[in-house]
């Protein structure tokens, strides 16, 4: 029993970590080809949580809804990029960060405004409620796996992009020299304005399937966001490997963390103890593992077009 369990944790902590790749391979692209610090990436994760809620309400279909949630993230994504980060990319980090705040406030404001500020719910699909059997009669929840399934699948995806179509090449360009490909005719506008997009539109993925699991919510993608930022610099800046791999390194040592420390402490300590202190030391666990990362590898585990 204490092995399945410890199965169990090890695969929602896979699919803590392929969630956390959702949003952070749209950071790394985005960093990666404009050097854009975007603190409002979170706010497109929950444009998309939102988006996919109000749209299976009104409809009674979560497919619907997932795909209104990469439409509206990408969307919002493109209008962003448009209207307001296209004028910081020659700025320095510092006016970034700031604006890219504003744009968090902006954001939660504008969902308050129009959802209210109770939270949504949104219903696992029928077709993915309950578990299904694993080899070792271990039974697990089917939505859990189909988010494992669906993270890894965009994960191919991204690597068959970058890696082997012309977009692909001109992203890989554009981390490198972007000066240079738009000296040799590329738009790079439009190439800014897409990367941007594809970035947002997998942040939403992410925040619709995730907020089936829980309630969907004002301000739900800040705390995502900054174990998004923990993910690409362990994985590496502009690279979508270093993001799957640290993305994934997370989610597991975040979990059994949680799962583990209480337990082990518990061996010496009474239970309440042991739980509120092995919260606390499992909390910091991603950002020790990180700082051994970085002590050993300063620029990550990849480089930026591994």
């Amino acid at each position: 029993m204490q092995i399945d369990l410890l199965i169990e944790q090890v695969l929602n902590g896979v699919q803590f970590g392929v969630m956390l790749f959702l949003m952070a391979a749209g950071l790394t692209l985005i960093f990666g080809v404009m050097g854009l610090i975007n603190l409002a990436h979170g706010s497109l994760y929950m444009v998309g949580a939102f988006a996919c809620a109000a749209v299976a309400a009104a409809t009674g279909s979560f497919w619907l809804g997932l795909v209104a949630s990469l439409a509206a993230a990408a969307a919002a994504g493109a209008i962003v990029e448009v209207v307001v980060v296209r004028r910081l990319y020659k700025r320095d980090h510092l006016d970034q960060v700031l604006a890219t705040f504003a744009l968090i406030l902006i954001f939660s404001e504008g969902t308050r405004w129009l959802f209210g500020s109770s939270p949504l719910y949104l219903n696992i699909p029928g077709a993915l409620s309950g578990a299904v059997s694993l080899p070792g009669d271990l039974d697990y929840s089917l939505y859990r796996l189909f988010i494992i399934i669906v993270g890894m699948a965009v994960a191919a995806g991204l690597y068959f992009l970058i890696a082997h179509t012309r977009l692909g090449m001109r992203i890989r360009a554009g981390e490198s020299d972007r000066e240079m490909i738009a000296a040799l005719g590329v738009d790079i506008t439009t190439l800014y304005t897409l990367v941007f997009a594809l970035g947002a539109a997998l942040a939403g993925l992410a925040g619709a399937m995730v907020g089936a699991l829980q309630s969907v919510q004002v301000g739900m993608g800040e705390p995502v966001l900054i174990l998004a930022f923990v993910v690409v610099v362990i994985g590496g800046i502009g690279s979508i490997k270093g993001a799957l791999i640290g993305a994934v390194l997370v989610g597991v040592i975040d979990t059994l963390g949680r799962f583990l420390l209480p337990a082990a402490l518990h061996l010496f300590l009474p239970a309440s103890q042991a739980a509120s202190i092995g919260g606390s030391i499992a909390s910091m666990l991603i950002y020790v593992f990180m700082a051994l990362v970085l002590v050993v590898r300063p620029q990550g585990l990849f480089s930026a077009n591994a």
